[in-house]
């Protein structure tokens, strides 16, 4: 029984070791599959910054400025030239050629100076004005705004028909002023002017025609305004409406009283400049 009680004693000590041993084993496998696997290191996120980079890695290209933080520069704005200072300049000189229809009688539109009563006389007349002049121009453009603008002198010599009237023909010398109004750029430019002269004129009262003219020797003025296209600094043409008056001035008085001639219409011309082109051209 001594035997039987040891035997117990030992199989219950080597199950005891052999557990024992079993849990030694399993502790110690974990720790040397940890030893025979690397280490595997989590990814570390690069900074953006260059600064926090370190002093061997290369710098990360610089980002473009947005459009907003870019100083834009004005582009300055260039003022064209005005070409009409290569047509009207001091000195130019121009021949001009110019012909009217004046077909409508009125009263003497000065009447008020000489005191006359504004009278239209039962004899009508039309006139036909042919006028060729040479032209001066005094002065540079010059003015402000709406006055801008520059003066011309006109010596002319004229050929007035008259198809309806006693006379039948005027001769005449005049000499006229006129400004011109310049808008900058404009190839239209408007204009007024004056014209006076002395003229010979077949006159009819002397041969029994009343309301006719009273002696050949005749004054003229006229007065009209229009506008003026130029092709160029040397060509251009116009149009515009007159007023002409052709009377002695009472020279023939008391022996034949002075009715005159009064009428206003349309009138067109040409023009052309004589000689060489302005020197300085602006172009």
């Amino acid at each position: 029984m001594t035997v039987t009680v040891c035997a117990h004693r030992f199989a219950w000590l080597a199950m005891l070791a052999l557990v024992v041993c079993s849990g030694a084993g399993a502790a110690q496998e974990p720790a040397s599959l940890s030893q025979a696997s690397p280490a595997v290191k989590p990814p570390v996120a690069q900074s953006a910054d260059p600064a926090n980079s370190s002093s061997g890695s290369a710098p990360s290209d610089p980002q473009p400025a947005p459009k907003s933080a870019m100083l834009v520069s004005p582009v300055p704005t260039v003022k064209r030239p005005d070409f009409n200072r290569n047509i009207y300049y001091k000195n130019k000189l121009e021949f001009s050629l110019e012909t009217g229809w004046l077909p409508n009688n009125i009263p003497f539109v000065f009447d008020f100076i000489v005191g006359s009563k504004y009278n239209s006389w039962p004899l009508h007349y039309t006139l036909v004005p042919n006028i060729a002049s040479v032209r001066w121009q005094l002065d540079n453009i010059w003015g402000w705004k709406l006055f801008r603008g520059n003066t011309d002198f006109s010596f002319s010599g004229s050929y007035t028909a008259i198809p309806r009237g006693a006379e039948t023909r005027y001769f005449a010398f005049d000499y006229g002023i006129r400004r011109n109004f310049i808008p900058s750029r404009w190839r239209v430019v408007p204009y007024v002017e004056g014209r006076g002269g002395i003229g010979n004129i077949n006159a009819k009262q002397p041969h029994g025609v009343y309301y006719s003219q009273g002696q050949d020797m005749t004054f003229t003025l006229m007065v009209g305004s229009g506008a003026r296209y130029n092709f160029g600094p040397r060509y251009a043409v116009s149009g515009g409406a007159t007023y002409m008056h052709v009377s002695n001035f009472y020279l023939s008085e008391p022996r034949y009283e002075d009715f005159g001639i009064n009428v206003y219409g349309a009138i067109v011309g040409v023009y052309m400049r004589i000689g060489k082109p302005k020197a300085d051209l602006i172009r």
